[in-house]
């Protein structure tokens, strides 16, 4: 799912997502349904598009804004669908946005996307934790739609959903070529309703379909319990705006019993909030950078630690996994670069891009890339992932219920 900044600058500021989009794009969670667009798009038409056409259109039409492109083409188009198309009239907003959203579209960057009014409240209002649907993490992989993680306990999870599944059909959906807002649209829906995803995985060769009936998803940031020989286990679901509180609860509870060993699951934590990321790594890392961002100029801007450093000497081990994304691979990155911590388990998941949110006055906005994160030591995150210093794969095929291979090499390591 994608890094946020606190809910005050959210809107201003920048939003690496996940998935998912990995960016923080849950299934269960974000998006909109694809079949209300026209209906959305007619009803703007009536209240506020038109104003933004007749705007437009007293812009100087032959004005070219790059010696590659003609603008008056797009003028040309324009006035001949509107002459010539068979099913008139057209709608002026509808068009508009048509080509704004293609616009966004053609950089090819799964993360960026334009989204007309309803959309994009839509998009704000489920940032509120407002969540019906599969509760699953949902990115765009090699170009396929792809599983980041389905949640604990979550239909998706239950329904045997596993991260890397390949998403080929929602009902009778195509999914080739698609984004993940017209895949969540399709996903999502109420609770007690039921979707039908076919789902392809490695080493599987024929693909089939999973029913998962949707459901109100209500999950906790972190989970912690004390296993044998006095480590802390520690799970983050993901990087909201209860994590820190929460985490920060927990390291009291370990402070009271004197625990000094620790494992950090961030598998299938698909990310959040940027400034939960940056508390929690920084209750290993006292002082330092934790995070940069990188900008298409080469300007950087650091996050630094601030300086709680709480657990500087707890020994500790982290488990991650292809679902462990965003946020989750800033801390990771961080306390393996500072040596605060070791990776166990498999290659993260590669999100590791920024995403300015911009609103307009009518409602709409655009989501873009303008940064790729680095780790302390100048790893860049994005695409690339977070090497574990112990690989381990996870067998889904034969691993019996209970059994936990990864967990268990932590715990071998902290004895």
């Amino acid at each position: 799912m994608f890094i946020f900044l606190n809910l005050k600058e959210r809107i201003k500021k920048y939003w690496p997502l996940e998935l998912s989009v990995m960016l923080f794009l849950f299934s269960f969670g974000l998006g909109l349904f694809v079949g209300q667009f026209r209906v959305v798009k007619n009803q703007i038409a009536v209240s506020q598009g038109e104003n933004i056409i007749t705007k437009l259109e007293n812009i100087n039409r032959s004005a070219n804004h790059s010696q590659s492109v003609d603008f008056e083409q797009f003028w040309k188009v324009w006035d001949s669908v509107k002459e010539k198309y068979v099913k008139q009239p057209v709608s002026d907003s509808e068009m508009f946005y048509g080509a704004v959203e293609g616009m966004v579209a053609s950089l090819g960057d799964p993360y960026s996307m334009y989204m007309p009014p309803q959309p994009a409240a839509e998009f704000v209002k489920d940032l509120s934790g407002e969540l019906e649907g599969i509760g699953a993490e949902i990115g765009i992989k090699n170009s396929m739609l792809t599983v980041i993680s389905p949640l604990p306990d979550s239909p998706a999870e239950k329904a045997g959903l596993r991260p890397g599944d390949i998403i080929l059909l929602i009902d009778d959906k195509d999914t080739a070529g698609k984004d993940t807002t017209w895949a969540i649209g399709n996903i999502r829906g109420p609770a007690d309703t039921k979707v039908i995803l076919t789902i392809s995985r490695e080493g599987i060769t024929k693909a089939w379909p999973v029913t998962i009936t949707r459901a109100k998803i209500n999950v906790p940031a972190v989970l912690m319990t004390i296993k044998s020989g006095g480590i802390a286990y520690l799970r983050l679901m993901q990087f909201n705006e209860n994590t820190v509180g929460e985490f920060d609860k927990n390291i009291k509870r370990m402070k009271e019993r004197g625990v000094n060993k620790m494992i950090l699951d961030l598998r299938g934590n698909p990310g959040g909030f940027l400034d939960a990321a940056v508390d929690v790594a920084s209750e290993w890392i006292a002082e330092g950078v934790i995070v940069s961002e990188k900008f298409s100029d080469g300007s950087i801007e650091e996050y630094k630690s601030n300086g709680n450093g709480r657990l500087a000497d707890v020994k500790t081990v982290i488990l991650v996994n292809g679902g462990s994304a965003s946020a989750s691979e800033i801390v990771a990155g961080a306390l393996q670069d500072y040596k605060k911590a070791e990776l166990v388990g498999e290659k993260t998941f590669g999100k590791g891009s920024v995403q300015d949110f911009e609103t307009f006055p009518d409602g709409s906005a655009l989501k873009i890339t303008v940064a790729e994160w680095l780790t302390p030591n100048g790893k860049n995150i994005n695409e690339q992932g977070i090497a574990p210093n112990v690989e381990i794969k996870e067998d889904w095929e034969n691993t019996k219920v209970g059994e936990d291979s990864i967990l268990d090499k932590a715990m071998e390591m902290l004895k």
